[in-house]
């Protein structure tokens, strides 16, 4: 069984390691990685959630105790580590929302569609797209509001208006290409248009050439992170994250919202991957926390090789008992 999943989980992080090598080597130049995240963000992701989400059937499953689950996952894991960065660290608050979120967002598009497709098939890609689908203006107005509150708490601002961020954030958000993505599959739904012909076709090369191309990506944007200073605290926050959060919401998946058992292993299994980029993207924002915010990168891709193939066994011991 454990050879199985190494086959199945190897390959995944063969490929961010290529990609690595690649960007290390000089054999793609780091333009070439930035154009090949391009692709993956503003084509080929969004391809796959439109594909996905417009024709998919969820029977009488509801997305929303899904949704309860990950993420109260998230807040619990959030509070712990920014806690810590706080109170263990003596950081600043605007450090500490830096630190949980380092400790809580996954990388679920660039990693966790590959691997998840990979373990569980197509099926497997249903409850992550619904997690998906939310996690990114979810997580980005979390941020917002805590670290605007945080830098107020901290002197470096005064109390932000609570409507007038949201509208900001929110103006964001609608040009994102993954949200407009997402929306755009809603009215498809909403209409009963189909997805087939021609179209069908296009959309399925888009999407099956995202999950290659996003793990080479990613592999050659490592070269950028690298281990910093203040080791210990990426070092906790990456144990958070691999290990505490996907406990966190496999309990609450399996036993308080009792949730099916492949969306609660796919939901566990989303709270296992490595730390994703926007959480640098965050800290050079609001200009602090750089080096946690790349240890935890960094460490967390680096232990998932290993720590998402254990998860892949015990969700596997744990459905079949």
């Amino acid at each position: 069984m454990s050879q199985e999943i190494l086959v199945i989980v190897l390959p995944v992080f063969a490929l961010i390691g290529l990609g690595y090598a690649f960007a290390r080597t000089g054999i793609l130049k780091e333009s070439s990685g930035d154009a090949l995240g391009q692709f993956v963000y503003i084509v080929g992701i969004p391809a796959l959630l439109f594909k996905t989400l417009a024709v998919v059937q969820l029977g009488d499953q509801s997305p929303w105790r899904l949704w309860l689950a990950y993420f109260s996952g998230v807040a619990i894991a959030w509070f712990i580590s920014g806690l810590m960065i706080r109170k263990v660290f003596g950081r600043d608050a605007r450090a500490g929302v830096i630190g949980g979120i380092s400790s809580v967002f996954s990388n679920s598009a660039m990693v966790g569609l590959p691997l998840i497709s990979s373990v569980y098939g197509e099926a497997g890609q249903v409850p992550l797209l619904i997690i998906l689908s939310v996690h990114l203006p979810a997580m980005t107005i979390a941020m917002a509001l805590l670290m605007e509150r945080a830098a107020a708490k901290d002197g470096m601002a005064e109390k932000p208006e609570i409507p007038a961020l949201l509208i900001s954030v929110c103006k964001n958000l609608a040009t994102n290409p993954i949200i407009l993505a997402i929306g755009s599959a809603v009215v498809w739904r909403t209409f009963s248009l189909p997805v087939s012909g021609v179209f069908a076709d296009v959309l399925g090369r888009l999407a099956s050439a995202a999950l290659p191309v996003a793990l080479l990506s990613l592999g050659t944007s490592m070269v950028r992170y690298g281990i910093r200073g203040n080791v210990l605290p990426g070092v906790l926050l990456s144990f958070v994250k691999i290990a505490v959060m996907p406990a966190l919401v496999f309990s609450l998946s399996a036993y308080v919202f009792q949730l099916p058992p492949l969306w609660t292993a796919v939901a566990t299994l989303t709270a296992a991957c490595p730390t994703g980029i926007n959480v640098y993207i965050f800290a050079n924002r609001y200009g602090t926390g750089h080096a946690m915010s790349a240890n935890s990168i960094t460490l967390t891709t680096i232990a998932a090789v290993v720590s998402t193939g254990i998860w892949v066994y015990l969700l596997d011991l744990w459905q079949m008992g």
